[in-house]
């Protein structure tokens, strides 16, 4: 029996529609590294709202607010590093004077510097895929990780699970920028 044209309007009047954002999978082509800049700007576009969406769900004070803070980068990048994901650093107004010089040397940013990475990981089948929101926060009590607190969203907003210690390993490496990295080179927001 062949469904009438009045079945097919309730049951899509009744059925739970999928966002389209929700429907559409955002692929990358087979070598990331070789991206134009067209094709990141079509994959975050392809991915940004999902991302807000799922880093907002369930309120953070972090993810709420960092999207109306200064966007450290023009485009998200691989940096190699955080699993070889493309990011999107933002910072808060105490961060953003120093962390736009994107300095060596000796400085330490001010307490209350906020730094908030976007993450989109890439799955085996080439498909993007929302990663964690990383938040590195600098405050007075933390001399074992150089005056940071590292912590983190999930994709569906719930707190991330981080070792202070697991994320201090690297970015203690970073001694020459208090510990923060930067986004790579080409992708650096002026300052002005």
């Amino acid at each position: 029996m062949r469904p009438t044209a009045a079945l097919l309007a309730c049951a899509a009047l009744v059925a739970p529609a999928a966002p389209a954002a929700a429907q559409e999978a955002c692929a990358l082509p087979a070598d990331r590294y070789d991206m134009t800049a067209a094709q990141v700007d079509a994959l975050y576009d392809c991915m940004e709202g999902r991302m807000i969406d799922g880093y907002q769900a369930q309120g953070d004070a972090v993810a709420m607010a960092y999207r109306g803070w200064t966007q450290a980068s023009t485009r998200p990048a691989v940096a190699g590093v955080h699993g070889e994901r493309f990011l999107n650093t933002f910072v808060n107004d105490v961060a953003a004077e120093q962390y736009l010089r994107f300095e060596e040397g000796t400085f330490e940013m001010p307490v209350g510097s906020v730094l908030a990475k976007e993450m989109i990981g890439v799955r085996g089948n080439g498909e993007a895929r929302r990663a964690p929101l990383l938040i590195m926060t600098k405050v007075e009590d933390a001399p074992e990780t150089d005056g940071w607190r590292y912590s983190g969203v999930q994709p569906t907003g719930q707190a991330l699970n981080v070792s202070q210690s697991f994320c201090h390993d690297c970015h203690g490496g970073y001694d020459a920028s208090d510990s923060m990295g930067y986004p790579l080179e080409e992708v650096r927001a002026s300052a002005e």
